[in-house]
């Protein structure tokens, strides 16, 4: 791991790592609303079987994921525990927003507790849209998710010490992915 640590890690090596680190993503769910039974659907259900991806669901703590899924409605009142939740997953760490009211607020975005969009609060990489998602567009998620990890610059954590500065910086001018394309409004 000496190169490693040095940040100055092999082409092959650096490419190895991220294959790996794609297909075996530990997600942690939470459930906010009637989206969750479609994001159970997908996770839970032997016809989607998100094994298959690497992706393991439902790990004990928020200290053991590396991907979490927020699926609905993000109150003002929830915004402080979604985010220290957040803070406690270990880098790197990705999040899927996932239906109309995780997006934006949805149907309940005039209103005076909901918060209009979980981007408010913590950076997001895909948003699913839909309201409720399909589970394939979840999946699809997933999959577009894991192909920006597979080009990953693994060396960038170890070449800088402050990394969570580095990370904010990456996360605020990479452009998150879309479901289904289209360009994020």
């Amino acid at each position: 791991m000496g190169l490693v640590d040095r940040g100055r890690m092999p082409t092959g090596l650096n490419k190895l790592f991220n294959i790996g680190r794609s297909y075996s993503m530990w997600v942690y769910q939470w459930g906010l609303a009637c989206c969750a039974i479609e994001m159970g659907a997908a996770f839970g259900s032997p016809r989607y079987d998100v094994m298959r991806l690497g992706v393991i669901p439902l790990p004990a703590s928020p200290r053991q994921a590396d991907l979490v899924v927020v699926s609905g409605t993000v109150t003002d009142k929830m915004a402080p525990a979604v985010k220290r939740l957040y803070e406690q997953m270990p880098e790197p760490k990705y999040v899927i927003s996932m239906g109309s009211c995780a997006n934006c607020g949805g149907p309940y975005w005039d209103s005076y507790s909901v918060t209009k969009g979980v981007d408010q609060i913590i950076p997001v990489d895909v948003y699913v849209p839909g309201c409720p998602p399909r589970p394939e567009a979840l999946l699809e998620g997933i999959v577009l998710l894991q192909q920006r990890i597979k080009h990953e610059d693994m060396g960038a954590k170890w070449r800088n010490e402050d990394y969570t500065s580095l990370q904010a910086a990456a996360a605020a001018e990479r452009e998150p992915i879309v479901v289904g394309g289209g360009p994020v409004e």
